[in-house]
Formats: structure tokens, C-alpha cells, sequence
């Protein structure tokens, strides 16, 4: 009996996709095996010490915080490291603290990262050890109302290559004049990201994240009470902050979260599920190449990040407009080990522990709202399931038609009453 032509032709074109798509993922696994050698070479002769990175075998990196690094950062394949072409180059001896040394001083900034005023100024603001915060007070509030109903707080977090103008631009501006009154707003440039510190000897951990966050804003605002509003990355820092403190989070917004169930393999579940090796659609290829490939995507952020003000002059010539959208510019704001780091330590690293930190919460009664769009083609709308199912009690709102973006954006005034609702 003879295969109906349709189905051979079908059979023929996905298997064509397929060992394309190997192909090309194998001419990357190269590359970044080249460029870890070529970066190697430029970090000795620009700062005197070739910068580690995780093409070395688990073990070979020192750190006080080994044991918080992600497995994704050892566990990512790479057909030419496996078949030691690493193994001619000069073994590099690492320090315990990732940054280079020239002079006998500490070089903060990477030869390869921007140097300009806006990217360095957490280094000239006097204190390198607290975030950039955004915070709105209470709007004419009187002494009257402050005595009927005290101030309640709300932090922020936004998600991975973005800042805290992710909600200043958006939400901030269509909170109600009765809660303006009443609540005091905190939008969080995160660690590593927008003009918060981006320290070349830190992890970027989760720890790390959460003890900026306390720092900067609940320790020094003496926050005994708080809600907690997060977007994609950051609802894993919110989690994990809301149950540190179970005891002062009145509520928990969590949009587009990515929760994955944790199991053996967690973090590399989540690596797969979010940075799938694959070149369609564009958005997910731009994923797999940044997350998989160290180099490479350090090759990137050279270009772009680096260049950022060359690239925001020739937007504004091509689109005619004087000042870009935020999410052009917070899309360059961040070094390429602060976006790395993160991306492991706390996105794949992150899930490892999501479901001990979801149980903190289920047992402290703790109110949990997810908004999730049912188009989102980032985090995959099974995410929100499985918090569903781990804490029954969570409130779901599913927006027909939403990305991972338009969850938000377009719906700004929809989403501040909503907030609103929960408060």
C-alpha cells in the first residue's frame, strides 16, 4: 500500500524543519565556543584578567554563593564544549569575585558594557547599595483622613529587561483620586536593571534580589504592611518575597507568572519551556540564543547596550518621534551579567523553590490574584494552572486576546480598577 502523497509531502517539510533547525543550533553552539575564546583574549588585554564564565565545569567557579547558582548556568548542551574544543585554551585563573582587577582597583564596568552617564549613575549617587525607587505619596492627604484610615503601601515589580516605568507609565497614572489619597506607591527598578545598581560581583540570586528590595524600601519606609504587585520575573521575586514576609502582605498580584512545578529537573523544565530551542517565532529564537548561548549574547549586548544612545538616535530619525517609547529604552538598560545571571538564577533557578514559597502563603491565608492573557506566547497559560491547583483559593482572571504585554498595556485603566478591587 503507497503513502498518500499529502502525507509524505507533510512528513517531508517537518523533517526538513527539524534538521534545519539543527543545523543552525549547531553553527551556535560553535560560535559561542569561538567567542568564549575571543572574549577571553580581549578581557586580558583590556582589564588584565579574563572574566569566568560557565563553559568550565561545575566546581572550577569559585563563590560564596555557589550553591544558589541555577544548574541551567552548567546544564546548557553545547556539542563542541562536550567535545573539548575548550580544552587548547590558557586555563584562566578565577577570582572569587567576578570583577576584573587593573591597578590594584575594582573595575566596575566591563569593557564591554556602556559607559555613559545614565548606565553608571547608581555609581555616582552615594549609596551603591540600595535600588532606584520610584515612590508616590499619597496625594493632599489630610490629617482627618489619616487618622479614619492609615496609609497602606503597594510595591512593584516588573518583569526581566524592564524597569519601574513598566508601571509609573502605565498603572500609576489611572489609580483613583480616593486611593491616591490613601495608598503610597513603590515602583522598584530591580536589581541589575534600569538605573538600579549592576554590580559585576554579584549572582543576581534570588536572595540577592530580595535583600535589595528590603533595603531599599521595607526596611528604610518601615513597611509592616504591604501588597505586592509583580509582572512575568517578577511575580517569582514577589513569591519569594511575599513569603519571607507572610505575616505583613495583605495581597499578591501576580500578571503572567511563570510557575512551573518544581521536580527533579525544575530549573531546566523552565528553561526549556520558556527558551525552547527553536526558530519560530522570532521572539522565541531571540530567547533561545540569549538564554542558551553566554557569548553570544554577550556579543549582542556589546552591540545594543552598549550602543544604546546610537540606536535611540536613529529610532527617533526613523520614527520621527522626540522621546521613545519606555520599553524601547529599558530594553538596553541592564549589562549583559545582571540580564545572564537573572535570567538563571532567578527565572529557571527561581521554580526550584516556587512551590515551598506558594505553600507559605496558602497557609497564611495570604490573598492571591493572577491576570493572565490567554494569547500570552511568553510564559504558556499553564503557568496560572499550576498555581491554581497548588492554591485553590487564588483568584484567576483570564483576558481574552492578551499577550504577555497587551496584558497590560492598552488596558491600563481596566487593570488599575481591578488593583483596586483587590486592595
Amino acid at each position: 500500500m503507497t503513502t498518500p502523497p499529502v502525507f509524505s509531502a507533510k512528513w517531508l517539510i517537518k523533517s526538513s524543519g527539524k534538521l534545519i533547525t539543527v543545523i543552525v543550533f549547531l553553527i551556535l553552539d560553535f560560535l559561542d565556543i569561538f567567542f568564549c575564546i575571543v572574549f577571553r583574549i580581549l578581557d586580558e588585554c583590556f582589564e588584565g584578567k579574563a572574566s569566568p564564565c560557565y563553559c568550565e565545569k561545575k566546581g572550577e567557579l569559585v563563590g560564596d554563593d555557589e550553591l544558589q547558582l541555577s544548574e541551567t548556568l552548567y546544564g546548557r548542551k553545547n556539542v563542541f564544549r562536550e567535545m573539548g574544543f575548550l580544552g587548547f585554551a590558557r586555563i584562566w585563573e578565577n577570582s572569587k569575585k567576578r570583577g576584573g582587577v587593573v591597578g590594584g582597583e575594582v573595575v566596575v564596568n566591563r569593557w564591554s558594557d556602556c559607559g555613559c552617564e545614565s548606565c553608571v549613575s547608581w555609581m555616582k549617587n552615594g549609596d551603591h547599595q540600595k535600588l532606584h525607587v520610584v515612590v508616590r505619596e499619597p496625594s493632599k492627604a489630610t490629617i482627618d483622613d489619616c487618622r479614619v484610615k492609615p496609609t497602606e503601601n503597594v510595591i512593584f515589580l516588573h518583569g526581566f529587561v524592564c524597569s519601574s516605568s513598566f508601571w509609573t507609565e502605565t498603572v500609576f497614572p489611572y489609580i483613583s483620586e480616593p486611593k491616591n489619597r490613601n495608598y503610597r506607591l513603590f515602583a522598584v527598578d530591580l536589581l541589575g536593571f534600569g538605573r538600579s545598581p549592576k554590580p559585576r560581583d554579584c549572582s543576581y540570586t534570588l536572595k540577592d534580589h530580595i535583600e535589595m528590595i528590603e533595603k531599599s524600601v521595607i526596611y528604610p519606609f518601615a513597611l509592616d504592611s504591604f501588597h505586592l504587585v509583580a509582572h512575568s520575573m517578577g511575580c517569582i521575586i514577589a513569591l519569594a518575597l511575599a513569603a519571607k514576609h507572610s505575616n505583613s502582605v495583605k495581597s499578591i498580584t501576580l500578571v503572567a507568572p511563570p510557575f512551573f512545578p518544581t521536580e527533579d529537573g525544575g530549573s531546566l523544565i523552565a528553561l526549556n519551556k520558556l527558551a525552547e530551542k527553536s526558530l519560530w517565532p522570532p521572539l522565541l529564537f531571540g530567547s533561545s540564543v540569549m538564554t542558551w548561548y553566554e557569548h553570544l549574547g554577550r556579543c549582542v549586548c556589546f552591540l545594543i547596550c552598549r550602543n544604546h544612545r546610537t540606536w535611540e538616535k536613529m529610532l527617533k530619525l526613523i520614527t520621527g518621534k522626540r522621546d521613545l517609547h519606555f520599553a524601547a529604552i529599558d530594553l538596553t538598560r541592564h549589562t549583559h551579567h545582571s540580564g545572564w545571571h537573572t535570567m538563571h538564577n532567578v527565572i529557571c533557578g527561581g521554580s526550584t523553590v516556587l512551590d515551598d514559597h506558594l505553600t507559605v502563603l496558602v497557609k497564611a491565608g495570604t490573598k492571591i490574584c493572577i491576570v493572565h492573557g490567554d494569547g500570552d506566547q511568553v510564559v504558556p497559560i499553564e503557568c496560572t494552572n499550576n498555581i491554581k491547583m497548588k492554591a485553590p483559593h487564588s483568584e484567576v482572571n483570564i483576558l481574552k486576546n492578551a499577550g504577555h504585554g497587551s496584558v497590560i498595556f492598552g488596558r491600563e485603566k481596566e487593570f488599575a480598577q481591578y488593583l483596586e478591587h483587590i486592595w
